[in-house]
């Protein structure tokens, strides 16, 4: 059985009084541990699944299991990673990352212990009493992938979380996900509109269409793993890129034109 089982799912919008079809009979299969990105047009409906699979939206049509449960609203089995760092600006980097773990009611010693040991993780276990203000932007986003680590989900969902960056400390980011993942395995569900991101990080790539989303390809990532950096430079990585890259622009240009 899949960990995550999206079914023939379907998702309408009402705008101004008529119906807007965001999402059109959509399947996914997620297997524990795997890295799946999914790619597609802009306004096709790929953030809204996310959402959906993160309890956030309501389902139109179909079904959404997590480990054989309907997903009927958000819960700590989910962690979900925005473009936005929504970091408290009060509160310095320690009490950012124990923040979750307080709302669950943890002792302070038990929330604090783990919170530090989320911030070695990431690297910044050095400035656990500096505030956001005092730390870039790139740090500021491992901050807030160690909050969402911390509460330990079983699955990952990222929206786009190093689109904010500058090419160097999102390629930086993309290669500390790497390494994090690769010595944890959690089940990650990964939006973004950069197909070498995709490509570097995942097992899988899913392709939407156009609006209504919907399924275009399913394409296994046959890149070596542990995945070092490295590998973008790699005939195999250039012709899968083009081969994405292909699917996607014959989508645009159908959007382009029912537009």
């Amino acid at each position: 059985m899949s960990f995550l089982a999206a079914q023939s799912v379907g998702k309408r919008f009402e705008r101004e009084g008529r119906q807007v079809r965001a999402i059109d009979d959509f399947s996914l299969s997620v297997q524990e541990g795997e890295f799946v990105s999914i790619v597609g047009p802009s306004g096709c409906g790929k953030s809204t699944f996310l959402h959906m699979v993160g309890g956030f939206e309501p389902i139109t049509e179909g079904s959404i299991c997590l480990d054989g449960q309907p997903i009927t609203g958000a819960g700590p089995d989910r962690g979900m990673l925005f473009q936005d760092y929504a970091l408290f600006p009060w509160r310095s980097v320690i009490g950012n990352v124990a923040w979750s773990l307080e709302v669950q009611g943890q002792p302070k010693a038990q929330r604090l212990a783990t919170a530090q040991k989320y911030l070695e993780l990431v690297g910044l276990s050095a400035f656990s009493e500096a505030y956001p203000s005092e730390l870039s932007g790139g740090m500021q986003q491992r901050i807030a992938l160690a909050r969402v680590l911390a509460f330990e989900p079983r699955m990952l969902l990222m929206d786009e979380p190093f689109g904010a960056l500058d090419a160097q400390t999102r390629q930086l980011m993309q290669e500390e996900l790497t390494a994090i993942w690769q010595r944890q395995r959690r089940t990650v569900l990964f939006v973004t509109h950069d197909i070498d991101e995709a490509l570097y990080l995942s097992d899988r790539i899913v392709v939407f269409t156009a609006r209504p989303g919907r399924m275009k390809a399913d394409l296994v990532v046959d890149l070596p793993r542990p995945r070092e950096p490295e590998v973008r430079k790699t005939a195999r990585f250039s012709q899968l890129r083009n081969e994405i890259w292909d699917m996607l622009r014959e989508e645009v240009l159908a959007a382009k034109a029912g537009a």
